[in-house]
């Protein structure tokens, strides 16, 4: 009977052993315990499963059936062991949102209940300026996102983009865009918000907390975010993409690293991820100084590190940094890599790498662990599953189509507006000639979904002179005559032929003549701006002028004597000096999304008053590079037989109204090394309309060992004043906004004298003076 009893007790024990939840798998438990429970459970191939992307690709689709379940694995045998992420983009079966997401749960579900530990898998999509998936809502570019300086609408648009982004089936983005816009030539330019490092990394907290939520785990229905393209992508040199960034460490940290550290330490940031280009001779996916030292051990950051697309390939075939992908992928994880997202074999042939010796299994276990811990916070192993019916319920619905008019609309800068020209009053226009290449067809920029939707310039005109006045539109000129026009197009430009490109300018200046007035849209196009990632598909440029035969359209129809307001689309400063000095008015636009034509007609015709503020500089010619404003003291000397001052100036824009600024104070005047001091200034609509006034800070340390630029933002308020009134504007000055790198390369304020400015853009100023003791 005791025998029985025992026999009886140790089924129930083993039973219950069973059946018993992991901890890995109670959602009541703290992340780390997860992390932990769950990681000591693996072996070592799934472990190396988590470290890299799944590509479910066209011939996958015969492993669906017709209900869109998962019949087989066949040429998906590396799955068994589980895999970090999948990516989806390549089905071309797609009929409806909700199949796609039936197969992405289908396939998760495989993930779950048919491999040993059922880990779900992350699946990305990009995020750039909205989900970049179909049906999403198409905001501004990133440089026109900058422009608006307003980091509560950053906040509101990428919530917006996490949810739609999520709804479509992803759990991280590959966003935000944290690099500096130091050289105008590079393709990329158009992806970044700003020139300066203290804009950028206010955008990039807005972003951030967007995208994630403010708290510790990401906020249910948002998404991971992944800070790139880590670091100093965005000043190569000649402005080539991929091409070395040969920087002083001081300098390095002050511009390039300073965003992705705010980031970082106060927006819980979850992934970073690598840049191609090298920095002090070490390829940054290699870079231990930069994935280990600074950002794991210095700045305490906690999620995972991952590739660019190719980026451990890039490391062997175009750094010649190794001789093979395996030895790629070794030194990768050695020195700080955790995820590989779309390289050829690197990271898949790490098993055979442990077991040769040539890398220590402690390196997968980091990488691992790092890439747990993000599926955790995200939520992915206690709701793997999306809403089938969410996507076409909530995206691009009409709450999110006037956020992305508001973000337009705010964008927009006024850069020249003689005699007030505008805006224009529909009134007195019978008719109304909309010409130039950039009129008609809607362009977004990089990183949009293909085809591209939205409202052109000319219907936006069009839908607003109903029943008021005619409009007559003509091309003028071609930028390019490619078959297709989209940035993911793998071809290079082909510009139009001149004399073709005549007969259109000649047609242009007739309908210029019978019109009352023109708009002219000019600029580039998504062809001629992007991303270089191969010698097919190239995107940077030695020089800044309008492609093809868009300057001698904009002679032509300036010397009809019609008064012109030249709008330009395009992703990168342009050298327009001859506009700039002939047209009447000049709104620079950027691409401003999938409400481009309505934002424009609201601007041109004064429902909106434009409050946009350039964030990188315009040179006169591609000879002034650099031509940032955060420039040395050194950096005086003016060339000969040319003007030196840039085109138009960092943060200028201008508006309907006027605004005076005055009474500038700072209080104390004097402040200890840690101390705080309160700068107010007075700013007056003198104007006779309603406006927005981006109220800018900018510091300098007048005597500084080491060297400081001669003015550095500090921060910015965006405000709205009525006709008539003034509005006082508060800022504090704190030791972190006064701190630079000391001569030890540890942060420190030297005492002295610091110059307090306040304006409305870097140049137009007025001053106060702080001494620090």
């Amino acid at each position: 009977m005791k025998n029985i009893y025992i026999l009886s007790l140790t089924l129930l024990l083993t039973t219950c052993e069973m059946t018993e939840i992991p901890e890995y798998k109670n959602s009541g438990l703290p992340v780390k315990e997860r992390v932990e429970d769950l990681f000591k459970r693996m072996t070592l191939e799934e472990k190396v499963g988590q470290l890299f992307s799944h590509f479910l690709r066209d011939t996958s689709i015969t492993l669906f059936n017709d209900n869109d379940e998962l019949v087989g694995i066949e040429g998906m045998e590396d799955i068994k062991h589980g895999v970090g992420a999948f990516f989806t983009f390549e089905f071309i079966d797609w009929k409806t949102f909700k199949r796609k997401i039936g197969r992405i749960n289908n396939f998760q579900r495989y993930l779950i209940d048919s491999t040993r530990l059922g880990i779900p898998a992350l699946m990305f999509a990009e995020g750039l300026h909205g989900a970049m998936i179909n049906g999403a809502t198409s905001f501004p570019q990133a440089i026109a996102l900058g422009c608006t300086w307003d980091t509560v609408l950053l906040e509101q648009i990428f919530d917006v983009a996490a949810v739609e982004a999520h709804a479509s089936g992803a759990w991280q983005v590959l966003s935000p865009v944290l690099d500096l816009a130091r050289d105008p030539r590079w393709g990329r330019t158009e992806e970044c918000y700003s020139e300066d490092p203290y804009l950028v990394s206010r955008m990039a907290m807005a972003a951030v907390n967007g995208f994630q939520g403010r708290g510790e785990n990401i906020k249910k229905d948002h998404v991971a975010v992944t800070l790139k393209h880590f670091a100093g992508h965005g000043q190569s040199e000649g402005g080539r993409n991929i091409s070395p960034v040969n920087y002083s460490e001081r300098e390095f940290r002050s511009l390039h690293l300073y965003p992705f550290e705010i980031a970082v330490k106060h927006a819980n940031a979850q992934s970073i991820m690598a840049s191609y280009n090298e920095w002090d001779g070490i390829p940054n996916h290699v870079n231990r100084k930069l994935l280990i030292d600074i950002l794991r051990d210095e700045w305490g950051f906690d999620g995972f590190v991952m590739s660019d697309g190719g980026g451990l390939d890039v490391t062997y075939r175009s750094h010649m940094a190794a001789t093979d992908s395996a030895e790629s992928g070794v030194i990768s994880i050695i020195n700080g890599i955790d995820y590989d997202l779309s390289s050829r074999g690197c990271f898949s042939s790490l098993i055979d790498q442990v077991k040769k010796g040539n890398v220590s299994e402690k390196h997968i276990d980091r990488a691992v662990k790092n890439i747990l811990r993000v599926k955790f916070r995200s939520g992915l192993f206690d709701r793997p599953y999306i809403n089938e019916s969410l996507f076409d319920s909530i995206a691009n619905n009409k709450n999110h189509k006037q956020l992305a008019l508001k973000a337009a609309h705010e964008a927009m800068i006024l850069l020249k507006n003689k005699n007030n020209i505008l805006p224009l009053d529909s009134n007195k226009i019978k008719t109304l000639a909309v010409i130039g290449p950039n009129a008609k067809g809607i362009h977004l920029g990089g990183y949009s979904p293909v085809p591209m939707y939205g409202v052109d310039i000319l219907e936006g005109i069009r839908q607003f002179a109903k029943n008021k006045f005619r409009v007559l539109y003509a091309e003028g000129c071609k930028i390019t005559t490619n078959k297709e026009c989209h940035w993911r197009f793998n071809e290079n430009p082909v510009l139009n032929d001149p004399e073709d490109d005549k007969k259109l300018i000649i047609e242009a200046v007739n309908i210029a003549r019978q019109s009352d007035g023109v708009i002219l849209a000019i600029g580039e196009n998504e062809l001629v701006n992007r991303e270089a990632w191969s010698e097919n598909h190239l995107g940077d440029k030695d020089n800044l002028d309008l492609p093809g035969m868009q300057n001698e359209l904009v002679k032509a129809i300036l010397q009809t004597g019609k008064p012109a307001v030249v709008l330009l689309i395009n992703g990168r400063p342009l050298t327009i000096n001859y506009i700039a000095e002939e047209a009447p008015a000049v709104i620079e636009c950027w691409y401003l999304g999938q409400e481009t034509g309505h934002a424009v007609a609201d601007v041109l015709f004064g429902r909106v008053n434009p409050s946009g503020k350039l964030t990188i500089t315009f040179p006169r010619s591609v000879g002034q590079l650099p031509c940032f404003y955060n420039k040395k003291p050194s950096s005086l000397r003016e060339y000969v037989l040319a003007e030196s001052t840039p085109l138009f100036p960092f943060g200028f824009g201008l508006s309907y109204t006027s605004f005076e600024y005055s009474n500038l104070k700072v209080t104390p005047e004097i402040i200890p090394v840690d101390g705080t001091a309160e700068v107010t200034v007075d700013i007056t609509n003198s104007g006779k309309v309603k406006g927005d006034e981006i109220v800018q800070l900018y510091i300098h340390d007048l005597v500084s060992l080491p060297t400081r630029p001669v003015k550095e933002l500090k921060d910015f308020k965006r405000i709205t004043i009525e006709p008539g009134k003034t509005e006082t504007v508060k800022f504090l000055i704190t030791k972190e906004k006064l701190e630079a790198f000391g001569m030890d390369m540890k942060r420190e304020v030297q005492p002295g004298e610091f110059e307090i400015m306040a304006g409305k853009n870097s140049v137009d100023v007025i001053t106060d003076t702080l001494t620090v003791e």
